[in-house]
């Protein structure tokens, strides 16, 4: 059940460490590949012809999301990790105009989603890895509710 659903009160000061250590990889490699990866991301083809080496833009992202999945896989677990992937992305993608706005705001996004999640565990005395994606299900609720009442 662990590694289905992750246990976040579990992670170990090592955890941590390691956490932070691939964040400052995954940002040092999506510093250097973000263009790229932007461009193949729109149209490979095209990509290829601006001279984007595709199958080594496309390794290396294939290769930081193993790693993520890898570390996070203790903290919420394989099925809520999909949730955390897409949820704050999606709702960055209502707020935001270009790629790299959208990618800061879904960072955002989920550390409030953990933050709150947390909180919820702790006062409701729930399961900590639900709690956050319930959190994060919420405020994409909202915000998507609140950004279509605006655009009316």
């Amino acid at each position: 059940m662990a590694y289905l659903f992750g246990d976040i009160l579990a992670v170990t000061w090592f955890d941590v460490a390691l956490t932070w250590g691939l964040a400052l990889l995954l940002m040092a490699v999506m510093t250097r590949v973000w263009r790229p990866l932007l461009a193949l991301s729109v149209h490979t083809e095209l990509a290829q012809v601006e001279g984007v080496k595709v199958w080594q833009v496309s390794a290396s992202y294939m290769l930081l999301i193993a790693l993520m999945v890898t570390v996070a896989m203790k903290v919420v677990g394989v099925l809520l990790l999909t949730a955390l992937l897409i949820i704050p992305a999606a709702t960055a993608r209502r707020f935001a105009r270009t790629p790299e706005r959208m990618a800061l705001l879904a960072i955002v996004l989920g550390m409030l989603a953990l933050m709150l999640g947390m909180v919820i565990s702790l006062q409701l005395d729930t399961p900590t890895g639900p709690s956050i994606v319930v959190a994060a299900s919420f405020y994409s609720f909202w915000c998507n509710g609140c950004h279509s009442v605006a655009a009316d």
